[in-house]
């Protein structure tokens, strides 16, 4: 392994989608290039990608979520992290500003409205799995 993959906690960002759109959330700090990205945040110790997608998805904007399938992996070309992208269904709650500290605004966006949001593009499975999720 790596100095930075022994050293880094690897992220987990869930992939929520309701009525048509999915969740963003705008970050009070950059990470790089990044500000608007999906909730999401470090797996702490014994937690699996898709039990940590749940919890930060709870602690950023309030959602109950069930983890449906992992999307896929890999280090994000934007931070260096290693990323896992997991997807998620609402299972209850309205999307709010949880972590005031880390997150200034939360968004329901349509497929229409992503390389706005994410202008360098999306990791191609998450591209692909909103293709099929989202209306156009």
């Amino acid at each position: 392994m790596t100095e930075q993959t022994d050293t880094q906690q690897g992220i987990s960002t869930a992939i929520i989608v309701a009525d048509g759109r999915v969740l963003m959330i705008r970050r009070r700090e950059r990470e790089g290039k990044l500000l608007w990205a999906f909730p999401g945040g470090g797996i702490e110790a014994g937690e699996s990608p898709e039990q940590a997608a749940v919890r930060e998805t709870a602690e950023e904007v309030g959602l109950e979520v069930k983890a449906v399938r992992t999307l896929g992996n890999r280090v994000h070309p934007q931070t260096g992290r290693h990323m896992t992208y997991v997807a998620c269904e609402v299972i209850s709650g309205d999307a709010i500003v949880g972590d005031e500290e880390e997150i200034a605004e939360v968004s329901w966006i349509g497929h229409s409205e992503i390389a706005k949001y994410v202008p360098w593009g999306l990791f191609p499975q998450v591209q692909e799995y909103l293709d099929g999720a989202l209306p156009r």
